[in-house]
């Protein structure tokens, strides 16, 4: 146990297994948006390089729902590093930015239109309907 961490080694493992990789409120947002207008998808398709929380196949379309801690979103709160083991931090995110950008290019090369959303875009409503109003548009505009 570190001396800032207020749970022993063994219960913040525990809750660090805890987080999900899919199914994420942000992503169940996103998807009963789509679904709502129309818009028919799959889900976590491992088809595709970085397995894309949604594809749209009609539109050409990828969307991953980035969560902002651990995908490095740039100048946003929820991004900010642990004040504790922030060496192993930093290169686990930066690995993860470095990893999610080799897949969007390589997706992009492939001729897929590919979205990040955002977690922090989605979580309060007035912040959430501009993002997905703006979302609608990428899939549409680009046919």
């Amino acid at each position: 146990m570190t001396i800032s961490d207020i749970y022993s080694i063994d219960k913040r493992s525990d809750i660090m297994s805890r987080i999900r990789a899919a199914e994420t409120k942000p992503e169940e947002i996103v998807r009963k948006f789509l679904f709502s207008y129309g818009f028919r998808y799959r889900k976590n398709d491992k088809r595709y390089q970085g397995k894309p929380d949604m594809v749209l196949p009609k539109y050409r379309t990828m969307i991953f729902v980035h969560g902002c801690f651990w995908h490095g979103h740039e100048n946003c709160k929820a991004a900010e590093l642990p004040k504790t083991n922030t060496d192993f931090w930093k290169k686990k995110i930066l690995d993860n930015r470095v990893r999610d950008q080799k897949n969007i290019d390589t997706l992009r090369k492939e001729g897929w239109n590919v979205i990040i959303i955002w977690q922090c875009e989605i979580k309060n409503k007035s912040k959430r309907n501009r993002r997905l109003e703006v979302l609608f548009k990428e899939i549409t505009n680009r046919r």
